[in-house]
């Protein structure tokens, strides 16, 4: 994404690179003085001295919306100080686009207003167009052509990059803001080839889709590289801190869920406005489990050198969203009713699929159930997700031959996976804990012992 730059001068510094993870709050950019932006070229640069224009009427209008934005999280200089002697600090706001520029003394240009850090770094070159040209209708440019676009929901970029449009190609509303209708119009005007994203200097632009390399004239292909970003490189490094420090193990076992699918289809009848699907049911006996075998429900301090088993049971599940494989957190499940899990369950998927998952909504968990099944799978063996002890892996119910009573019939099968963390227990506890999950699984009145 573009990130925008309240303060009008040139970039001094850059703080990191393509690619770097830099943690909220610290610098991106170093804006330097507005004095030192407006310093004459050198005499072999120095291009005609222009007459000063009035700047275009409603200028400002545009991105007024913006700016007061922006302005929320602006600086405030300390009580007693000068705010002109304050230095201009770095911030990282949202959205992007600039006004247009102004042209200064010394033939430079400027970043304007709200323009991206790398908006500012191209406009420093010098600027050899007439005066006429700052006071046209014409869309504002930077120093190589490209016009400036004015983004400020985050939505629309998010849109914008999934459909493989280009926003710079998209005309904007009446007040020169890249809405949402204005895309939904671009998409459905489109006929053909998807627009190339943006080649800006920005890292994030830089990375923001994965050319596909043409083809040669046998139909072979050259290598791709896609880079690790957002939620993307998130699962990357926990998953990686999860095969690098914990010691995992996986047991399973087939079980005979055709009692389980009758128990689900009579809830449905006699509770239709619960809606609770095998999802919810499998929750309700991981719970169950997890009270009777509580070391399971546990995470490990290395430094402190403790298990520690947490006293609420928070459940994870895998769910798929625009951003990729996330995990929500159902907080508080153990004290839910099946009912309560299955509203809990729902809320959170649909949120998911949407791509509205807060934070705090995708962290906490101290368990994970993970239903690969619905990928038409029967078995796997699942990473645990870090820094919890264990998840547990539901395969496809199918009908299978299965010995019932003496004989064989075809039964609803599903294959239980279990991976444990090897440091907070041994193969009986781990045994234990599915071998309790499956026999609530064939027998899904053994619940009622425990409630």
């Amino acid at each position: 994404m573009d990130v925008p730059c309240p303060y009008a001068g040139t970039v001094a510094e850059l703080h990191a690179g393509p690619g770097t993870v830099l943690a909220v709050g610290e610098p991106l950019i170093t804006v330097g003085d507005v004095s030192a932006a407006a310093e004459p070229v050198p005499a072999a640069e120095e291009p005609a001295p222009a007459p000063a224009g009035p700047a275009p009427a409603g200028e400002d209008h545009a991105g007024e919306q913006y700016r007061s934005e922006e302005r929320a999280g602006a600086t405030v200089p300390a009580d007693g100080d000068d705010p002109e002697d304050q230095p201009e600090r770095p911030l990282i706001g949202y959205g992007a686009g600039d006004a247009p520029a102004r042209r200064r003394r010394g033939g430079r240009r400027r970043a304007g207003r709200g323009a991206s850090a790398d908006d500012a770094a191209s406009a420093t070159t010098p600027d050899t167009a007439p005066a006429s040209a700052t006071t046209s209708s014409a869309p504002d440019t930077s120093s190589d052509g490209r016009r400036a676009v004015r983004v400020i929901s985050p939505l629309v970029r998010r849109l914008a990059t999934e459909w493989g449009i280009d926003v710079r190609s998209v005309q904007p509303g009446p007040t020169g803001v890249v809405r949402r209708a204005d895309l939904e119009a671009a998409r459905a005007a489109r006929s053909t080839a998807t627009v190339e994203p943006p080649t800006t200097g920005t890292a994030a632009a830089h990375t923001a889709a994965v050319e596909t390399a043409p083809a040669d004239r046998r139909g072979q292909r050259a290598d791709q590289r896609v880079p690790f970003q957002g939620v993307h490189r998130i699962m990357v490094d926990r998953l990686t801190t999860s095969r690098r420090e914990i010691p995992d193990a996986t047991t399973w076992v087939d079980v005979d869920a055709t009692r389980l699918m009758k128990l689900k289809d009579g809830l449905r009848e006699a509770r239709p406005d619960a809606r609770i699907g095998v999802l919810p049911l499998l929750a309700r006996i991981v719970v169950a489990g997890l009270a009777r075998h509580p070391e399971l429900n546990a995470s490990v301090d290395v430094e402190a050198g403790e298990i520690v088993q947490h006293g609420q049971v928070n459940l994870g599940f895998a769910a798929q969203s625009p951003r990729g494989l996330v995990v929500p957190v159902v907080h508080g499940a153990g004290t839910m009713s099946t009912a309560e899990l299955a509203s809990a369950l729902r809320e959170l998927t649909g949120l998911a699929r949407e791509g509205r998952l807060s934070p705090a909504q995708m962290s906490g968990g101290t368990f994970t159930l993970n239903n690969y099944g619905v990928y038409g799978v029967d078995g796997s063996t699942p990473i645990i997700n870090h820094p919890e002890a264990g998840m547990l892996g539901v395969g496809r119910i199918v009908e299978k031959p299965w010995a019932h009573k003496g004989r064989v019939r075809l039964r609803q099968v599903t294959q239980l996976s279990f991976t444990f963390d090897h440091r907070v227990c041994d193969g009986g506890t781990a045994g234990g804990f599915l071998r309790y999950v499956a026999d609530c699984v064939e027998r899904p009145g053994t619940l009622l012992a425990d409630l």
